[in-house]
């Protein structure tokens, strides 16, 4: 069997989509497969051809997975954090990147001194002069200043590590144009190979979770995390502004998808999603 003729490999999923829906057009193809006198020959190679697609695919998939995060984890490790470390310990920046930083470390600093002063006053805390906890206060602030200075240079390697992961998975998909061909087709055959009720699940399931009504609250939190994962600050406007905005986007595209390419090629998907739906 010749694997490298890409071309056999589920040739359907990539035919331009026609006035006949596909579900016919492929029960007349069945049928006429099955008074062939090839078909069992021609039914062997498919299904070897397609293992040998999920084979494949699985195996991209897997690289495409871990090679980013060897390269994000070797480069922050071994190559950014020394450098970012020697060189933040040299000119010794100042301790907080951005507003937002600053923000936290005194919010929790205040509430460290409140406990304190608690504490003392209900006599959980013995501290013998105001001096004392002045002192303990002082050391929490020198820890908190450690703290925040170790997550400012974590920003930076992230960003430079994280860089350098992009430019490893761009790599793969650029350098091995066969293998993301046979990716996509079999991700094509799998999507649209599901049955008419578990495509609209999954469709239910992703406008729900990214373009629902409660979707927000999940993008607050996931944007939160990126811009303190970059070190950037922590702009509310910023993050209601992305709220408001990229969810609709995601919504008009997905629905772009269902008209234009679903609605043609599944028509009862369709039709089964919108009665799932009211």
């Amino acid at each position: 069997m010749k694997y490298w003729n890409l071309r056999k490999v589920n040739k359907s999923t990539f035919e331009k989509v026609g006035p006949v829906p596909r579900s016919i057009s492929k029960t007349f193809e069945k049928f006429k497969k099955e008074l062939d006198p090839n078909s069992e020959a021609e039914a062997m190679e498919e299904f070897i051809i397609s293992r040998y697609q999920t084979v494949t695919s699985i195996r991209y998939i897997m690289l495409l997975l871990i090679v980013p995060v060897i390269v994000d984890q070797v480069s922050k490790t071994l190559i950014f954090g020394p450098t970012v470390d020697y060189f933040w310990n040299k000119y010794q920046p100042d301790v907080f990147l951005n507003e937002s930083q600053e923000e936290r470390a005194f919010a929790e600093l205040q509430r460290y001194e409140e406990r304190v002063h608690f504490e003392m006053l209900i006599g959980k805390l013995q501290i013998s002069s105001y001096d004392s906890m002045e002192h303990m206060i002082k050391n929490k602030a020198v820890s908190l200043a450690k703290e925040y200075a170790m997550e400012s240079a974590d920003s930076i390697k992230n960003i430079l590590s994280d860089i350098t992961s992009l430019a490893a998975f761009i790599w793969l998909i650029l350098g091995a144009q066969r293998q993301v061909y046979i990716l996509k087709s079999f991700i094509n055959e799998l999507i649209y190979g599901l049955s008419d009720t578990a495509k609209a699940f999954l469709i239910i399931l992703f406008t729900d979770m990214f373009v629902g009504f409660h979707s927000p609250h999940g993008w607050e939190v996931i944007i939160e995390v990126l811009l303190r994962h970059f070190g950037l600050p922590e702009s509310r406007d910023f993050i209601f502004l992305f709220i408001s905005t990229f969810p609709v986007v995601l919504d008009t595209i997905f629905k772009y998808w269902i008209f234009r390419y679903l609605n043609r090629v599944s028509p009862s998907a369709v039709a089964t999603y919108h009665n799932m739906n009211e």
